[in-house]
This record gives structure tokens, C-alpha cells and sequence, in this order.
């Protein structure tokens, strides 16, 4: 490959072969001029370096509280604005709690809780259902609430974010999910979601969360109005930030989708556009340890090719439990995978299955069994 490669692109793969920091001059570049194998290559070397072939998912299900929310983003397919609420679900904590205890022995690790932003469901409301969950099962980690949920909380409750988020803590809070980023840029965040929360309360909810001794995850919303120049800025400013705290834990694309909203008429990217991506935030976020390709987003067989552009990490069973990407238009219309299935998804990608926890501690490595599953 090397041979046919523009100097500038030549100093790319040095940097990265020696394990240093590309700039955001780099990555315009790899975005303008890098074709989908070179970058491909590189962030699967990165990939290798930090996990070998090995390949992370939990066994996880969700929890939508509702999907009435009081504001507007553009490319939202999920939410119906308060006004027209007879339209959507608000469940109380009781239905809630059912929704936990359908997992009563089965092996599930993880319980994901978000939703839209409902004026009735405020800080009191969400700390009593963390504190209903944590007294049912103990043991359940709790990955709850966007940014956006946490800033609307706490300015309605009137506390600080340091205050709001100990709160939640104290009730059963274990990590935060990386939702409502969406793009940073305010050029972008302008016309697709004005009205919540921006860059700098996002990063300082992230923040203050890390400094509590929360982990958190980020994502960014690609593929529809931005240009590179923003992704890269979006990028930066999360790898500045992990640089600060190391909080993140993983870093997810979010593929845009057009079904059902307000940006219909912009086109999709394509699969190729997709795993250019993937391969080059692998390449960027040198500071995040792992690379999440969602796969009720993508659709199984484009997560599955995404395990060759740098990613190392699926997600998991979700267990049919989350509408969000399926009112989208998503790939999976009822996302749900045994983990039989996706021990299996992984291996026909020729990587090695390792099933997780949140926080990445190994539960069950499946590289070291050849047939049997645990369901």
C-alpha cells in the first residue's frame, strides 16, 4: 500500500505505527484523501494493539421512561412534543419496576435508562425510581440519563449539576450513557436541536459526572448536515476532555437516520461513508479505549463489517427494549440478539466474543469455548 501513498499520508501512518497523536489537520486529511483500506488498516492496527481480536458486549435490556418530550430536535423520530402527548407513552415508576423485575434470574447486567425530557418527570420522580431498581436487585448496574435529561432535571430542580448528579448517585446511579451530544459545533447544533442543552453543558455534566467517580460514555450524531470540519471539532473536543478526566469509556457514532422527522429529505450516508468513520475515530480518539458500533442502528451485518474499521465493542442483547432507531428507520426493526447470537455474529466476523460488564471487567470470555453458551 505504501508505494502509492502522498507523503502526508505516508507521516499519518508513521504517527500511528509509533502510537502517536494524529492533529486535526491529520484527520481533515484522512477524511479528504484517505481511501476506506488505508484507514481501515491503521485503525485496525490500533484496534489490535489495544484488544487483540477480542470483541465486548453485555447482556443489557432498556428502559424508555416516555417519548414526550418538551423539545424539538430536528432529527428526532422518537419524541412527540408535550403539546401532542396523546401520541406518546409515559410509564410510572411502578410499570418500571415491572419492566425489572421481567429479568428476575436471567443473567442480564446492565439496565439503560433514557428517554424524552417529560416537565412531570423531574429529579424527585427519577431518584425514587433509581432507588426502586437498586432496592429490587442490587447487584443491576444503572446507566442512566442523556445530558439533556440531567441539565433539564436540574435547572427545573434548581440545584447545581454537582448537587443533582450526587443525588442520583446516592439513589443507585452507576454510570451515564453518552447520548444527546449530538454535534457540538453550534454552527450545526443551531439548526438541528437549538433549543437543549449545548456543547459546554454537555462537556460540564460529563465532567462533574467523572469527577464524582461516575464513568460515562460519548457519542457523536454523523451523516446528515455537517460538514468534516464539525465531526473533527466534536471529536477534539471529547478527546480534550478525556485527556482531563478519563472518564469516557467508549466512544459511539450514531449513524443520522431520515425516517419520520424533520430532516426526511436528507439523504443517508453510505455503508462505505459509515466505516470510513468508525476507522477514523478509532484513528482520532487515541485516548478512548473502546469503539461502539450500535447495532440496532447499524443493522447486525454493518456492525458485523464494522469490526474490521477499528471497533471492538457491539453493544448488546438489548432484548427488543429500545424503540429509538426503530421509529427511525433503523436496520432492526425488533432489535433483540440471545447471546448465543451474538457470541455467533462475532466468531462469523473472525473475531473472539467476550462478554463484559459496564465497566469492561470480563464475565464470561467465549474465545476460550468453542460451542456451548450460556443463555
Amino acid at each position: 500500500m505504501n508505494h502509492t501513498l502522498s507523503p502526508e499520508l505516508k507521516s499519518i501512518a508513521q504517527k500511528v505505527e509509533n502510537g502517536d497523536r494524529i492533529t486535526d489537520q491529520d484527520c481533515l486529511l484522512l477524511f479528504e484523501k484517505g481511501s476506506i483500506g488505508f484507514v481501515g488498516s491503521l485503525a485496525n492496527q490500533i484496534k489490535e494493539r489495544l484488544h487483540g481480536d477480542k470483541v465486548f458486549f453485555n447482556r443489557n435490556f432498556h428502559i424508555e421512561p416516555t417519548n414526550v418530550c418538551v423539545f424539538s430536535c430536528q432529527f428526532c423520530s422518537y419524541s412527540r412534543l408535550y403539546a401532542n402527548r396523546e401520541e406518546g407513552w409515559e410509564l410510572s415508576i411502578e410499570q418500571m419496576l415491572h419492566l425489572v423485575k421481567r429479568y428476575d434470574g436471567i443473567p442480564v447486567t446492565e439496565v439503560h435508562i433514557v428517554g424524552g425530557v417529560h416537565p412531570k418527570m423531574n429529579l424527585k420522580f427519577f431518584r425514587e425510581l433509581l432507588a426502586a431498581i437498586k432496592a429490587h436487585r442490587p447487584e443491576l448496574h444503572i446507566k442512566a440519563f442523556t445530558a439533556v435529561e440531567y441539565d433539564y432535571m436540574f435547572r427545573k430542580a434548581n440545584v447545581s449539576v454537582k448537587e443533582g448528579l450526587q443525588e442520583l448517585i446516592d439513589a443507585g446511579l452507576n454510570s451515564i450513557p453518552g447520548g444527546g451530544a449530538e454535534i457540538f459545533h453550534p454552527e450545526i447544533r443551531e439548526q438541528i436541536c437549538a433549543d437543549k442543552v449545548d456543547a459546554a453543558g454537555w462537556l460540564t455534566i460529563h465532567k462533574t459526572a467523572h469527577e464524582l467517580g461516575i464513568p460515562s460514555n460519548a457519542t457523536m450524531l454523523y451523516g446528515h448536515i455537517e460538514k468534516y470540519e464539525h465531526r473533527i471539532d466534536h471529536m477534539r473536543r471529547l478527546r480534550d476532555l478525556q485527556d482531563q478526566t478519563g472518564g469516557f469509556n467508549t466512544f459511539i457514532p450514531l449513524k443520522f437516520r431520515n425516517k419520520d422527522n424533520d430532516m426526511h429529505t436528507v439523504a443517508e450516508t453510505t455503508l462505505i461513508e459509515d466505516m470510513r468513520l468508525y476507522a477514523i475515530a478509532r484513528i482520532y480518539m487515541d485516548n478512548f479505549p473502546h469503539l461502539k458500533a450500535y447495532w440496532p442502528m447499524l443493522g447486525r451485518q454493518n456492525a458485523q463489517l464494522a469490526l474490521s474499521f477499528g471497533v471492538d465493542d457491539i453493544d448488546g442483547t438489548i432484548d427488543d427494549s429500545t424503540k429509538i432507531y426503530s421509529m427511525a428507520g433503523s436496520e432492526e426493526q425488533n432489535p433483540t440478539l440471545t447471546t448465543e447470537q451474538l457470541v455467533q455474529l462475532i466468531r462469523q466476523a473472525g473475531k473472539s466474543p467476550v462478554e463484559r460488564d459496564t465497566l469492561y471487567n470480563v464475565i464470561n470470555d467465549f474465545s476460550t469455548q468453542e460451542d456451548s453458551v450460556a443463555h
